[in-house]
């Protein structure tokens, strides 16, 4: 039988059942909310981990072009490799958007564990 993982929901917000938060109710859902959280969160923020999280924030102020791009990708990928092994990353691309100095980032991923796989893709903006 595989397994059901169970997380906070990303954005927190309160539960609808009365609980303290939104629980993810799938799988899918709660490996999402894993990710988004490893990959919003800096290293040294979380107690007693201080190489978890992906850094992200410190890429806000270098410049917007490929030298970027790769070590984003770099990041990203040696990050989730380590903290989500049973995610693969299907692709790491970036788009330009109204704002010159801001960075999107899209990332498309396939969980694979037994016969529970899917694939989801996120965006994220700074």
């Amino acid at each position: 039988m595989p397994s059901k993982y169970i997380n906070i929901n990303f954005p927190f917000k309160d539960s609808d059942e009365g609980f303290y938060v939104d629980i993810t109710s799938t799988s899918k859902d709660a490996i999402k909310a894993d990710l988004l959280h490893l990959l919003l969160t800096n290293k040294g923020e979380r107690l007693y981990m201080p190489d978890f999280g992906s850094d992200l924030k410190k890429f806000i102020f270098e410049m917007n072009d490929q030298i970027t791009h790769e070590e984003i990708k770099t990041n990203l990928n040696d990050t989730i490799k380590k903290y989500i092994p049973n995610l693969q990353i299907d692709s790491i691309t970036f788009e330009n958007i109204e704002v010159e100095e801001a960075i999107k980032v899209i990332l498309s991923y396939t969980i694979t564990e037994g016969v529970f796989s899917s694939t989801d893709t996120i965006d994220i903006t700074f």
